[in-house]
């Protein structure tokens, strides 16, 4: 209806040889209001010199000079009545007429209704989760994924060709210092007495990796821990021991290395990858997110495009060396600091894998890349930004989200969390304790940038408090409905045809509230979409859902006046249908019974 308004507007413009730029039209939060309003007279009122409630009755009688010649179409029956308000709005009033004919073509999309062609012919990639593979995810990782995969999915619905992409980290130290967790653990297995670092992976998804390795390989792994132990700097065990924590870990890692041998060592790092890699790939399956790639970052160094991204900084006079080091100018950019891109060992770092991997999605032919991030990396996003400016590419095609961490909190007391010690609540505990869909549902609730807190109980309770619940009850109360129908043997005649005559029968208050919500729902897919925010759809499901079961304690559906039984019927099955494709897109079944 407001693509309808704005080209009616447009119209009577052209017809007045005024010009304009743009024309927008909104849902009124007033209903005195009318529906719909516009604010084109107050726009150009000014550069043509008139009082905008004087340009705002010109436009109105233009309105109305064409509907008088039968050139509105459709949209003319649509309008009951335009007025003037304050300064110079435009109100539009639709008759009720308009939102009953909805109920047969939203029966007839199903699925389809409120999709859109939006984003047609325009590439994007949805990076999200990308959580470094040292261990299971965690209940901050499933935010980031229910939230990632919500954006991905309304994309996807309003017309974008989506592509998902997780990115794998592994390379790098953390990885080092999980497959030397895991080899210090099989030493123990063999009966080696150590004391484990505290840096170390400490959790014990460790000790299940170390005991595949005893068992299928036994000793051919072990080193005496005495050869180990030469040369490693004191681990700090408590803070002000004299014990340096970061250089322990960094000498063991450097022990395994050279007592392994390249092949033992890749061999232990490869299982510890790989182990918990098919862990979080079925983690997230389980969750309902899949992926069109696993993007690895070990490829970058390989295929050279770590190194081509320095050189093309280099080229572009964006690098100076400085200790020994090559840094990034990334002051330039707008950065708080410079950065080093290649340390003095000759080594790169992570963050010239950052520019290299951005510099790979914008290679690929993507228009625009998101990035889903932890609240935690917000001092990534304006040196990642800075490189691709440096690198000569639009830094405005990328667009990072940050995601705050969520605090679980069950009976009322905060579940404490430590990730490196392995004291955590993983994604996949969490998903056996309330359910997928109560996850799901819970974590997009609201803005991501929002601090979150879940409270397992009430995502557990089967009440009108549990917002998913409260819609899922809604979709399955449809469907009681029809089998009510068909244990009293009575004969529904839903036929999803135009201009039904039996629709007219829908004039209660409550139906004529239903039949606007249900209007406004690509309205809302569309908002929630561009704007990267899909807990504006959870809000109007459980508007959606309220108007609902108002409506069913209300009135009854199976009356013995079969018109306005079937035209009530037909109401509550395009609620169901829309019902249904909101938890889709939030990855929430709509159950049939609860």
């Amino acid at each position: 209806m407001q693509s309808e308004l704005q080209n009616l507007i447009a119209t009577a413009l052209d017809e007045l040889k005024i010009g304009y730029d743009a024309i927008t039209v909104e849902r009124t939060k007033d209903q005195n209001h009318g529906d719909f309003a516009c604010n084109i007279a107050l726009v150009l009122a000014k550069g043509l010199g008139l009082k905008p409630r004087d340009l705002a009755a010109r436009i109105v009688a233009s309105i109305e000079l064409i509907r008088e010649r039968g050139q509105l179409g459709a949209v003319g029956s649509h309008i009951a009545r335009m007025d003037i308000a304050g300064p110079g709005f435009i109100n539009f009033h639709i008759a009720e007429h308009a939102y009953r004919a909805l109920v047969p073509e939203i029966l007839r999309q199903g699925p389809d209704y409120g999709r859109a062609k939006l984003g047609a012919g325009r590439r994007v990639q949805v990076e999200f989760v990308s959580a470094n593979p040292t261990g299971p995810l965690h209940v901050g990782h499933g935010r980031g994924a229910a939230y990632g995969a919500a954006v991905a999915d309304l994309l996807e619905y309003v017309g974008f060709d989506v592509h998902r992409e997780y990115y794998v980290n592994d390379a790098g130290r953390q990885m080092d210092i999980l497959g030397t967790s895991v080899w210090l653990r099989y030493l123990e297995l063999c009966g080696e007495a150590l004391d484990f670092p505290s840096n170390g992976y400490k959790g014990d998804y460790v000790w299940d990796i170390a005991a595949t390795l005893h068992r299928e390989h036994g000793d051919a792994y072990r080193v005496d821990m005495d050869q180990v132990r030469v040369g490693l700097p004191p681990d700090e065990v408590t803070p002000g021991d004299g014990g340096d924590k970061e250089a322990h870990i960094d000498a063991l890692i450097g022990q395994a290395k050279h007592l392994l041998g390249d092949n033992r060592w890749r061999y232990v790092f490869e299982l510890g990858l790989n182990t918990i890699l098919d862990d979080i790939r079925d983690d997230l399956a389980q969750f309902g997110i899949t992926y069109q790639a696993w993007f690895s970052e070990r490829s970058l160094t390989e295929s050279g495009a770590v190194n081509r991204a320095v050189e093309r900084l280099r080229e572009a006079g964006h690098l100076y060396e400085q200790a020994g080091a090559l840094w990034f100018r990334s002051t330039a950019f707008g950065d708080e600091k410079d950065r080093v891109v290649v340390r003095e060992n000759g080594q790169t770092t992570y963050f010239a894998s950052d520019i290299a991997y951005h510099m790979d999605k914008l290679e690929r032919g993507f228009d625009r890349v998101i990035d889903v991030w932890g609240a935690d990396h917000h001092g990534y996003v304006p040196r990642v930004k800075a490189a691709l400016s440096a690198l000569g590419d639009d830094p405005r095609r990328l667009d990072v989200l940050l995601v705050q961490f969520a605090v679980l909190y069950r009976s009322g007391e905060k579940v404490q969390m430590s990730t490196r010690s392995g004291d955590f609540v993983t994604l996949r505990e969490l998903r056996k304790e309330v359910g997928r869909d109560a996850a799901r549902y819970f974590y997009v609730m609201r803005r991501c940038e929002q601090h979150m807190d879940f409270d397992l109980d009430l995502a557990k309770s089967q009440s009108a408090d549990n917002p998913v619940y409260y819609v899922q009850y809604a979709h399955a109360r449809v469907a009681s409905v029809l089998q009510q129908a068909a244990e009293r043997g009575i004969a529904l005649e839903v036929r999803p045809t135009p201009d039904d005559p039996r629709l007219a029968r829908l004039v209660e208050s409550h139906e004529i509230s239903l039949l606007k919500t249900l209007a406004r729902w690509p309205e809302a897919v569309e908002s929630a979409a561009l704007s990267e925010e899909p807990h504006q759809l959870t809000h109007y499901l459980r508007e959606l859902a309220n108007d609902f079961h108002t409506y069913y304690n209300a009135h009854q559906f199976l009356v013995d006046d079969a018109e306005l039984r079937d035209a009530r019927v037909q109401l509550i099955l395009a609620v169901r249908v829309v019902l249904a494709n909101g938890l889709n897109l939030l990855g929430v079944s709509a159950p049939d019974r609860m």
